[in-house]
């Protein structure tokens, strides 16, 4: 067994492995999968969910295999601030128009003139 589990750390080191978008990526598959199940008389209902299904797990496994890290963690933190946005329900986030800075500000403010903390570009948004 020491053997075995030398050589799986051995080929997973430089690898990327899973993170909270990998898991997601995987349960949206297998949940997919076992709703297919659930289509038998519609196949092609079935045949698209299916293969919609195979077609996750593959890509949750290319990306725990991946060696190029930077880029899965880009995607990742990505797949984290989107989350973040959806979740925060005491803020509204806008963009600068002028570079693309995300800025949080609180709801329920009314109109109100916006300042980017980053090129100083004012914007007024409805919060």
């Amino acid at each position: 067994m020491g053997k075995i589990r030398m050589w799986i750390q051995r080929f997973m080191m430089g690898r990327y492995g899973t993170d909270k978008l990998n898991m997601t990526i995987l349960v949206t598959g297998v949940a997919l999968c076992v709703v297919s199940l659930f289509f038998t008389r519609l196949p092609g209902v079935s045949l698209v969910l299916t293969t919609l299904s195979y077609v996750l797990m593959i890509w949750a496994i290319f990306r725990t295999l991946s060696r190029n890290t930077y880029k899965r963690y880009r995607e990742n933190r990505r797949y984290l601030m989107i989350l973040e946005r959806i979740k925060d329900k005491e803020h509204r986030h806008f963009d600068c128009p002028k570079c693309r800075q995300p800025v949080r500000v609180p709801r329920g403010k009314g109109k109100i003139a916006i300042t980017c903390p980053k090129c100083r570009e004012k914007f007024i948004r409805k919060t």
